[in-house]
């Protein structure tokens, strides 16, 4: 019986860590400059459940969200929209191709934030 459950408790720890690395977490965070930007143009992550965690270094609000295409209208997904000092996170299980991340907060993406995200 001790065995058994030595056995499961084994097994239980291989599939977290197998599920752990297949997920992909990103930090990034606004231009520090004050430019309505993120400080990454581009950012790579592999296939599956991926995470990106944007820090707000900016007096103005903004946010993190990923659409498929630059002329998307709909977000995939969508953070919060935060403060200066916090952080807006996104998950979501991508295929493999190219989105774009970007700020929803009205204006800031045709001034420029947004990148490319490449899921390989």
């Amino acid at each position: 019986m001790k065995r058994l459950l030595i056995l499961v408790a084994l097994a239980a720890s291989l599939v977290a860590v197998t599920v752990a690395l297949g997920a992909t977490t990103l930090t990034i965070s606004t231009d520090k400059s004050g430019k309505l930007a993120y400080a990454k143009k581009t950012l790579l992550a592999k296939h599956g459940k991926v995470t990106i965690k944007m820090l707000n270094t900016q007096v103005l609000t903004h946010n993190i969200a990923i659409k498929l295409t630059k002329k998307s209208k709909k977000p995939i997904v969508k953070g919060l929209i935060v403060g200066k000092g916090k952080t807006s996170k996104v998950t979501a299980s991508l295929k493999a191709r190219s989105y774009i991340y970007y700020c929803t907060v009205p204006g800031h993406e045709a001034a420029g934030m947004w990148g490319v995200l490449k899921v390989k």
